[in-house]
């Protein structure tokens, strides 16, 4: 049954309240196993049942040879956001608490850069351009493109939350993954940010 305009305001104000909780991504380091990727705060909401648009199944950059499938991640029992395990470290994942690809909504997608098997699905995803297209398909065949408006490498101490998570109109898509070096317990010290909007 579709909301209502009341329910839907509703809804957007709770997740744009919640949102503001979430943190950098952590866990990416080659040698652990692999951990929750973004902390979320207790009174974060699940995951919608049915999101307003069919689920993204499916993730392509040309530029880098990026052609994954897309796990739907949801929430750990302890509020943390799931991560793709790292077994599929070549798989990335979406977050399904945030918008559908194309939808208005900030929406994410979050891999590996490498796991204790090795190289994962973004390894190369520094070397990603201004203006490259990036491409998200759901189980339809329907595809949303997104031109890549810049990337951001930050320290997970200062994560930017409300730019990447925080609300907003605008169509946009954020590719979040480890970066840098490692800290003395071998886990990395920064996040690299991909931020695009929808052509």
């Amino acid at each position: 049954m579709p909301l209502t305009l009341k329910s839907s305001r509703r809804t957007a104000v709770s997740v744009a309240a919640a949102v503001l909780l979430l943190a950098p991504v952590t866990g990416c380091a080659a040698d652990d196993p692999p951990r929750p990727s973004v902390r979320t705060g207790p009174s974060t909401p699940r995951p919608p049942e049915s999101p307003r648009a069919p689920a993204p199944t499916r993730l392509t950059v040309p530029s880098l040879g990026i052609d994954s499938a897309l796990l739907r991640l949801g929430l750990n029992a302890d509020g943390t956001v799931e991560v793709p395990p790292a077994s599929k470290g070549m798989t990335a994942g979406w977050y399904a608490g945030g918008a559908v690809p194309g939808e208005p909504g900030a929406a994410v997608l979050i891999g590996h850069n490498d796991t204790r098997f090795g190289k994962a699905v973004f390894h190369d995803l520094h070397a990603i351009a201004r203006g490259a297209d990036i491409t998200v398909s759901d189980g339809g065949g329907a595809e949303a493109h997104f031109t890549v408006t810049g990337t951001e490498t930050v320290s997970k101490s200062s994560f930017p939350t409300r730019k990447v998570y925080g609300a907003t109109d605008e169509r946009v898509l954020r590719l979040i993954t480890c970066d840098g070096g490692f800290d003395a317990a071998g886990h990395p010290v920064d996040n690299l940010i991909v931020y695009a909007k929808l052509r």
